[in-house]
């Protein structure tokens, strides 16, 4: 098996191919293995920078960006400033947009953001820092953005520019439409950006309709430019900005026409890139076992073949011949892989016991096996392989939940009270001395705003959850003792916006592993998650395994991937597949309305309208006709896993 430490496809890229990615790639572009690696590169460019010009003895002009995308940079420019003595002193700052109306109080302005996230921890002068004004009366805004651009004229324009991309392909709030000689300027919010932000507003209906934002000539004015993207629900997006067309329904692919703009991805955000999607359109390829697949399944889907009826001619005409002459011929290659998606298909996810087992997915032994898995929310685990949990505890294995965080900010404030008011008048039946204390908490959510939850209030919507993970886990029979709450400290910020992880999630991740000793853990995988909840969880798991490696159970212990609510891995990608029976289906989606407070409507949905069963069950049947459609026998469903090697 591939050994993938990091996302496999970070060795897909070629080293040496510069000329052949440019006739696809219109803007360069570098790719680092995490967001994390990425920030701190463009940190240290604009370090370097602001250090040249005050060897010069001029003024740095930096434009700058808010939103999620951005916030490792500014991190490691305050480390810069703290540790190695990086002044801002010289630094003239500009922010690229606000919503409108704004207070620059508000939790969700921009200017509390700039300020929380950077500005209060750096020596710049605050007459130096300009964000566009949100409180503006409409008849002066006109007026106020041209000024805003004069201004940034008279110092000589922005040095360096700082961009993330929206889902749409806007920069700033130059949503589809925007022209390329736009100005700064009041505009419209596109639906699907107001539906992106509605999480950190609790709302859709509390999103602002309107924003002041930089123009797209502004941004371009600037004589250098680094835009990024981090993680896999920007892929999409990137590719157009990147590979397509330039168009004023995309304003990033204006960039195109910019001299010096530079892209910076991770390995999720550049998954729909040519050059990593389908690198054999670009140059020569390394042909290992996971390239091999991934080029024969698009092979397959492109000529709508099985996998089996391809032939020479397909090979060559859609540009594969140099992988049909390494494998000798189309015929041993069409087994070949065929082969290996046949030997991912088991319906024995904890190993079939007493079994010869060099071709299965998973070990026959131990027969019996300790399984943990791990749910970064109190639903993630029936959403993603709510099929498989009733097959381990079916099969006999002894099967642990986890359930790392409380996932208390996802109840809504209506259920709160619901379930409080019920408890209110339970007690003044029985006469119960907690009736202040209810009867307080009640006070406070009745009058929220759009504030952070208080402890008190989180606590009772994470009891919440609590409650339901407790019956979705029994109904798929895991006893009382083997269902675990971590409660991880970094998720319990009462926002949207979570902590880095800590030594103390470490600790308590560890101490999990140490007492249970399995020898499988799933844990989810799923780096599209838009509130990055999943990959701290991830981290922590990985970075908890990695430091007791020496511990002898630990070598025995396969960790296995799973991908939830938001997408689901290719099928190239795949190393397990579990098939499910219409009555497993069926139980599973039982198992997930056991949560209560995530049916109907969520209060964190994504970008997807849908129910999470019911998302559920298109993923996992989208998988079972995938496999169909390369040729393999027909399921009604399938759960998918990949196996992390360490």
């Amino acid at each position: 098996m591939t050994n993938n430490n990091t996302d496999y496809r970070i060795r897909r890229f070629p080293k040496n191919l510069s000329y052949q990615i440019k006739s696809f790639e219109k803007i360069p572009c570098e790719l680092f293995e995490n967001a994390i690696n990425g920030c701190n590169h463009i940190a240290n460019l604009i370090s370097l920078a602001i250090r040249a010009k005050q060897q010069k003895g001029e003024v740095m002009v930096l434009g700058l960006a808010t939103g999620s995308s951005p916030i490792h940079i500014y991190k490691e420019l305050i480390r810069l400033h703290k540790e190695e003595n990086l002044s801002f002193s010289n630094v003239i700052t500009f922010n690229l947009d606000e919503y409108y109306p704004m207070s620059p109080e508000s939790m969700h302005s921009y200017h509390k953001f700039m300020h929380e996230y950077l500005f209060d921890h750096i020596d710049i002068p605050r007459e130096n820092i300009n964000i566009p004004d949100g409180t503006l009366e409409l008849k002066s805004i006109k007026d106020y953005c041209s000024e805003y651009d004069r201004k940034i004229e008279a110092l000589g324009g922005i040095d360096i520019q700082v961009l993330g991309i929206g889902r749409t392909g806007h920069v700033g709030f130059n949503e589809p439409g925007s022209e390329e000689d736009s100005k700064t300027r009041l505009v419209r919010l596109d639906s699907i950006t107001r539906s992106d932000a509605s999480d950190d507003f609790s709302g859709l209906e509390n999103v602002p309709y309107q924003a002041i934002t930089m123009g797209v000539k502004t941004i371009m004015s600037a004589r250098e430019i680094y835009i990024m993207a981090w993680g896999l629900h920007k892929a999409n997006i990137v590719q157009r900005a990147l590979e397509g067309p330039i168009s004023t329904n995309v304003s990033a692919t204006f960039l195109q026409n910019h001299k010096n703009t530079k892209f910076y991805l991770d390995t999720a955000a550049a998954a729909a890139l040519t050059r990593v999607k389908t690198p054999w359109r670009v140059g020569s390829c390394i042909w290992d076992l996971d390239l091999q697949s991934r080029a024969v399944i698009w092979l397959s889907n492109k000529t709508q073949k099985p996998i089996l009826k391809l032939t020479e001619e397909d090979y060559n005409e859609h540009g594969l011949s140099e992988l049909s002459l390494e494998a000798e011929n189309a015929y041993k290659l069409n087994i070949k892989i065929f082969n290996k998606l046949q030997n991912s298909i088991s319906g024995w996810p904890g190993g079939k016991p007493n079994t010869e087992d060099t071709n299965r997915p998973e070990r026959a032994n131990p027969a019996k096996k300790r399984v943990l898995i791990f749910s970064p929310h109190p639903d993630d685990d029936v959403i993603s392989m709510g099929g498989t949990l009733l097959r381990l505890v079916e099969q006999g294995h002894e099967v642990h939940i986890a359930y790392q965080t409380s996932g208390n900010i996802a109840v809504h404030d209506h259920d709160t009270i619901r379930y409080l008011e019920f408890l209110q008048d339970m007690n003044t039946h029985f006469e119960n001395s907690e009736l202040g204390d209810i009867a307080a908490i009640l006070k406070t959510l009745k009058g929220k705003s759009l504030n952070k939850n208080t402890a008190k209030v989180r606590v009772v919507k994470g009891l919440i959850r609590k409650g339901e993970a407790i019956s979705g886990a029994r109904f798929c029979g895991i006893k009382d003792e083997n269902i675990h709450f971590l409660n991880l400290p970094f998720y319990e910020t009462g926002g949207i916006k979570k902590n880095g992880l800590s030594e103390q999630d470490l600790d308590i991740t560890k101490e999990i592993l140490q007492r249970i000793k399995p020898h499988q853990v799933f844990a989810a995988g799923d780096l599209a998650d838009p509130h990055g909840t999943h990959r701290i969880c991830l981290n922590a798991i990985i970075d908890s395994m990695t430091q007791l490696k020496s511990e002898k159970w630990i070598k025995n212990c396969w960790l296995w991937l799973y991908r939830g609510a938001w997408q689901e891995f290719d099928i190239g990608e795949i190393e397990m597949a579990v098939p499910l029976s219409p009555k497993e289906l069926l139980k599973k989606r039982n198992a997930i309305f056991m949560h209560q407070s995530q049916k109907d409507s969520a209060p964190f949905p994504g970008t997807d309208n849908r129910e999470f069963w019911q998302r559920s069950e298109a993923r996992n049947r989208n998988t079972a006709n995938a496999y169909r459609d390369l040729g393999l026998a027909e399921y009604e469903a399938m759960e998918a896993f990949r196996r992390w090697h360490f």
